[in-house]
């Protein structure tokens, strides 16, 4: 009997991590920090969703720019002072000059990959009855049923994650790729990037810890 339980419960279990393989969280890949960078924290930021979708767009910066807020950051989206497009590099630098930004968040989308994991298979078992008319009763049995292997191919959502000083003309101090595997609706992916980029700017104190 622990056998068969024993072989029940693993095959749960499998079958539970399958089911979370589907619906993995994003993370942050290939991270990098300029190790020259001493400070001082970022406090006020302008904030580049790269973007032909002006929703998206909006949607992203606003996202930044509220989470940078609860680290005492002034984060401004970028869609406030250039309302029709995405800035370029020469407008960027205007109003950095103007406005007196220290630091500048640039997002955006890459093509998204496609990422091939085989799944090995497994054994479950199954609780049945069986009826024996010439004693007239029922007898509980277990049949082990077989899972076969297979490749479980899925889209990867992929985007790009840059953080710039603005102090001595301007030097990129951290980049990361974030991965999230597809399908996934987009506000559902958003606070998870957000939340885990702001995390990782607070670890090496390129912003400031402090809500």
């Amino acid at each position: 009997m622990k056998k068969y339980k024993g072989l029940a419960i693993g095959g749960a279990l499998c079958c539970f991590l399958a089911l979370m393989a589907g619906c993995a969280s994003s993370e942050l890949v290939d991270k990098w920090s300029d190790p020259s960078f001493q400070g001082p924290s970022l406090k006020k930021m302008l904030v580049i969703s790269v973007s032909q979708n002006s929703k998206q767009r909006r949607n992203w910066e606003d996202a930044f720019s509220v989470e940078l807020a609860t680290h005492n950051v002034a984060g401004t989206p970028s869609y406030r002072v250039f309302p029709d497009a995405v800035p370029d590099t020469s407008q960027v630098m205007q109003i950095i000059r103007s406005d007196g930004f220290d630091g500048v968040l640039v997002i955006r989308r890459l093509p998204a990959e496609t990422s091939t994991q085989y799944k090995p298979g497994y054994v479950t078992s199954e609780r049945n009855m069986r009826y024996y008319p010439h004693s007239d009763r029922l007898v509980a049995y277990y049949a082990s049923i077989h899972h076969a292997a297979y490749v479980d191919t899925e889209k990867v959502d992929i985007r790009s994650i840059d953080v710039w000083a603005t102090k001595n003309e301007g030097q990129m101090i951290w980049s990361a790729t974030s991965e999230t595997p597809e399908p996934n609706a987009v506000q559902m992916v958003r606070p998870e990037i957000v939340n885990l980029v702001v995390s990782e700017l607070t670890k090496q104190h390129i912003i400031a810890s402090g809500r």
